[in-house]
C-alpha cells in the first residue's frame, strides 16, 4: 500500500510540474487520470472505442483517408506500436522518415480530433521480424533479453527514453495539448515472465517504475500482465475479454481491453481466420456491460508487411479480415455493425458511467445488465447465451425476444435499439480488375544470379554457423558451400540436411537439385534428403532462407536456425560422410544481386541482363520489366499466383516476401494478390524487379486494381 502510494504521489507530481510548466508557456493540455470505472480526461470520464493502424505497414498517403474513416466508424482513439527496429537501426542512428515519420502520423490523427494510444514496448511481438528489436541487440556483450539484465536494460531504457523525449518535444501527450492519452511499456510479458524466475518480476518492477520516472503525464499501461505495479494499468488482449479478463488487479483501475482481435495474422500454408462482425459485437457489448471502458480493435486496418519486415512464416498482408482491408477499403457488414454499436454506446454513456451496475438471471441462459442513476438515467444489456435459440425474457415488467447468441442493448432501459446478432448493414466485396497481363516475353529482362562454391567464399568455418548471427539480419540468405571428396567409391550418394531455418535450395557443381521448407508449426528440424552425383570434388551449396525472425518467446538471443546437420549417405557401401562439423565450410551472406542491389535504378547496370524470355524458369532468377500506372485510385495489386517464392521492388521499393508455392491443407496459396501502394509509383516506366528462387513464370503475373461492391442482402454477411 505504501509504495502505491508513492507511486500515486509521483504521478500527481509530475502532472502537477507538467501543467504548471504548460500554464506558463501559454500552452493548457488534458488532464488525464482514471479511477477504476475509466480513463478521465480533463475531469471527464470517458468510454473509448480505439483501433490500431500501424504506421509502417502503410504510406503517409494513405494515413489521412485511414485515419478519417477510423473516426467515422464511431472510434475515438487510434492505437500504435512503436517500432524500435525501423526508427534504431544501428545504435544511436535514428531513423523518422517517410513511412517511418511517427511524429507526422500522431499529429495527422491529432489535426482529425482522435486521442493516441502509444505502445512504446518497445519489445512488440506484431507479427513483425525479430518482435520489433533491432538486431544489433544481438551483439551486446552479456545481453539477456527482456529481463533484469543491465545491457538490455540499459538499450531498452535509451530508446524508451528517446521516445518519450521526441513526443515532449513535439508537444504530443495530451497534458501538454497533443493527443497522446496512454503509454505501453513493455508487452505481453506475463507469458514468458515465468522463464525468467525471480529476475521477471524484478524486471516488470523496473520497467514500471523507469517509466513513470519518464514523467509523460499520461497513464502507463502493461497488457496481459497480473501483476502490473501501480500505477500502471494491467490491460486484456484477446477475441473474448469479457469473458476471459479477471479484471484490473486493483479497484483503483479502469477495465481496458488493448487488443480485440479483429481476425488473426495469416502465415504461409494457413488458411484466413474470418471472425463475423456479429461475434465482434456480442464480445464488445459484453466487455462495456461487466464495466469495460475502452476497446481497442487490433487491427482495425492491419496494412502491408513490406520489404523483410513480416516475423517468421508471417504472410505479406497483415490483417487483411479488419475492418479497414490491406488497402483500407472499409470491410462490410464489420465496419458499419460496430459503427452502429459505438453509436449505441455512446448514446448511453452517462448511465454506463456514472449508474450503479446491477446484474441477474433472466433464464437458465439469459441475463441481464442493467446501469441506473437518478440523474444518469438508465441503460441495459440483455444477453441470450444459447447457441441454437431465441429466448423469450421479461426485463422491467415488459417482454423481449433475444436471437440465439446475442447482446441487446436498451439504452433507455424501455427499447432495444441494437442486437449484435442483427446486422443492418448491406454487406460487400472485393471485385479484382484485371488491367494489365505483364505476358509479353520480349519485354522482360532476366539474370541469373552465381551459386557459389567454396573456393568463391570469404568466410570460412570448420563448423556449421548459426544463420542469424551470420547475416546479421541483413538478408534472408546465406549460403554453406564446401567441397567434398569421397576418400573411396561412394555409390547411389544420397545428401541428407537438418535445417532450423525456414527453407534450402541445394545446388550440386552448380546445377539445382532440390527444395525443402518446415512451417510455422514445426518445432524441431526439417530434414532433406537429396540423391546426388559425387566426382572427386563435388561442390555443394545449400542456401539456407529465413523467412522472417521470431517475434516472440523467451530467450529470443538464443534462437538458432540454419543448418544443423549435413550428411553424404554412400548407400550401396553403407558409409556416411559426416560434413557437420568435420569438414571446412565456405559462406556468402545473401545473394549476388542482393548484395550489388539490382533491384534498383542505380544498380541495374552492375549485371549483365538478358532480353526477353524463353519457356525454361531456372530457380534463383531475377526479372524486371517496366510498365505504366493504372488510371484512377483505385489500389493497384500484382497477381502472382504463376510465381512461387521470392521478394518484390517497385521502383526500388520493396513491397515485401512472396511465396505463392507454399500451398494451404486446401490446396491453395495463402497470398496471391501483393499491394503497391500509389506512392510508390510513378505514372510512366515503373520499374518492376522480381526475384524468383524455385522457377516461377513471370510471364503469368498481371497488374490488377482493387474496388468493392455493396450487396443488396444486407442479413447475408459477406466477410
Amino acid at each position: 500500500m505504501v509504495e502505491w502510494v508513492r507511486f500515486i504521489w509521483a504521478i500527481g507530481a509530475a502532472l502537477v510540474a507538467t501543467r504548471t510548466a504548460m500554464e506558463g508557456s501559454g500552452v493548457v493540455g488534458d488532464e488525464i487520470t482514471y479511477d477504476g470505472r475509466s480513463l478521465i480526461i480533463d475531469g471527464q470520464r470517458k468510454i473509448l472505442f480505439s483501433g490500431s493502424i500501424h504506421y509502417p505497414r502503410s504510406t503517409p498517403e494513405m494515413w489521412p483517408s485511414l485515419i478519417a474513416k477510423a473516426k467515422e466508424g464511431g472510434l475515438d482513439v487510434i492505437q500504435t506500436y512503436v517500432f524500435w527496429n525501423l526508427h534504431e537501426p544501428q545504435p544511436g542512428q535514428y531513423d523518422f522518415s517517410g513511412r517511418y515519420d511517427l511524429v507526422r502520423f500522431i499529429k495527422e490523427i491529432q489535426a482529425q480530433g482522435l486521442y493516441v494510444c502509444l505502445r512504446i514496448g518497445p519489445f512488440i511481438d506484431a507479427e513483425w521480424t525479430y518482435g520489433g528489436f533491432p538486431f544489433w541487440l544481438h551483439d551486446v556483450p552479456d545481453i539477456v533479453y527482456r529481463t533484469d539484465n543491465e545491457p538490455f536494460k540499459l538499450y531498452m531504457q535509451n530508446f524508451t527514453t528517446k521516445i518519450v523525449n521526441l513526443m515532449k518535444s513535439e508537444q504530443l501527450y495530451a497534458t501538454l495539448g497533443g493527443p497522446i492519452i496512454l503509454s505501453q511499456i513493455e508487452n505481453e510479458y506475463g507469458i514468458i515472465e515465468a522463464a525468467f524466475h525471480e529476475k521477471g518480476s524484478s524486471y516488470v518492477h523496473w520497467a514500471a517504475k523507469m517509466a513513470v520516472d519518464l514523467q509523460t503525464g499520461v497513464p502507463w499501461i502493461m497488457c496481459k500482465q497480473v501483476d502490473a505495479p501501480d500505477p500502471l494499468i494491467n490491460t486484456c488482449n484477446g477475441m473474448k475479454c469479457g469473458e476471459t479478463f479477471e479484471g484490473p488487479n486493483s479497484p483503483k483501475k479502469p477495465s481496458l481491453w488493448t487488443e480485440n482481435w479483429t481476425s488473426f495474422y495469416q502465415v504461409y500454408g494457413g488458411e484466413a481466420y474470418i471472425r463475423s462482425a456479429q461475434d465482434i459485437a456480442f464480445h464488445v457489448a459484453l466487455f462495456i456491460a461487466r464495466n469495460g471502458s475502452y476497446i481497442n480493435y487490433y487491427m482495425y486496418h492491419g496494412g502491408t508487411n513490406f520489404g523483410r519486415t513480416a516475423a517468421a512464416y508471417v504472410i505479406t498482408s497483415y490483417y487483411d479480415q479488419a475492418p479497414l482491408d490491406e488497402y483500407g477499403l472499409i470491410r462490410q457488414p464489420k465496419w458499419g455493425h460496430l459503427k452502429e454499436l459505438h453509436a449505441i454506446i455512446k448514446s448511453c454513456s452517462k448511465a454506463l458511467l456514472q449508474g450503479v451496475q446491477t446484474n441477474f438471471s433472466l433464464g437458465p441462459l439469459q441475463q441481464a445488465y442493467k446501469f441506473e442513476a437518478p440523474e444518469a438515467g438508465c441503460a441495459a444489456f440483455l444477453i441470450n447465451n444459447n447457441n441454437s435459440t431465441n429466448a423469450t425474457v421479461e426485463f422491467r415488467n415488459k417482454s423481449f425476444e433475444l436471437p440465439p447468441v446475442s447482446i441487446s442493448i436498451l439504452p433507455d432501459c424501455e427499447n432495444i435499439k441494437f442486437n449484435t446478432a442483427k446486422v443492418h448493414v448491406a454487406p460487400n466485396k472485393r471485385i479484382i480488375t484485371s488491367n494489365q497481363k505483364l505476358n509479353a516475353a520480349d519485354k522482360w529482362q532476366k539474370y541469373e544470379d552465381v551459386i557459389p562454391k567454396y573456393e568463391d567464399t570469404k568466410i570460412k568455418s570448420s563448423h556449421l554457423l548459426e544463420h542469424m548471427n551470420t547475416t546479421k539480419d541483413t538478408s534472408d540468405y546465406l549460403w554453406y558451400t564446401l567441397s567434398f571428396k569421397p576418400n573411396s567409391s561412394c555409390t547411389q550418394p544420397v545428401l541428407h540436411v537438418d535445417s532450423l531455418a525456414h527453407l534450402a535450395h541445394i545446388f550440386v557443381d552448380k546445377k539445382y537439385s532440390g527444395s525443402f521448407h518446415g512451417s510455422k508449426n514445426d518445432k524441431g528440424p526439417f530434414s532433406m534428403h537429396v540423391p546426388i552425383i559425387v566426382n572427386d570434388a563435388t561442390a555443394i551449396s545449400i542456401l539456407s532462407v529465413m523467412a522472417g525472425l521470431p517475434d516472440s518467446g523467451p530467450f529470443l538471443e538464443k534462437r538458432y536456425a540454419g543448418l544443423t546437420r549435413v550428411e553424404v549417405e554412400c548407400t550401396e557401401e553403407k558409409q556416411f560422410y559426416n560434413l557437420t562439423n568435420n569438414f571446412e565450410w565456405g559462406y556468402q551472406v545473401g545473394l549476388l544481386g542482393e548484395n550489388l542491389q539490382i533491384y534498383n535504378e542505380q544498380g541495374l547496370e552492375r549485371v549483365n541482363w538478358t532480353k526477353g524470355l524463353s519457356g525454361d524458369h531456372e530457380p534463383l532468377t531475377w526479372y524486371k520489366l517496366e510498365f505504366e500506372t493504372p488510371q484512377g485510385n483505385d489500389p493497384v495489386v500484382l497477381n502472382l499466383a504463376k510465381m512461387s517464392k521470392g521478394e518484390v521492388w517497385i521502383n526500388g521499393e520493396s513491397i515485401g516476401r512472396y511465396w505463392t508455392s507454399f500451398l494451404t491443407s486446401k490446396g491453395h496459396s495463402s497470398q496471391t494478390l501483393y499491394y503497391i501502394p500509389r506512392a510508390f509509383l510513378k505514372k510512366l516506366n515503373n520499374l518492376l524487379v522480381i526475384l524468383e528462387e524455385l522457377g516461377g513464370d513471370p510471364l503469368g503475373i498481371t497488374l490488377n486494381t482493387i474496388s468493392t461492391r455493396q450487396s443488396f442482402h444486407p442479413n447475408v454477411s459477406i466477410l
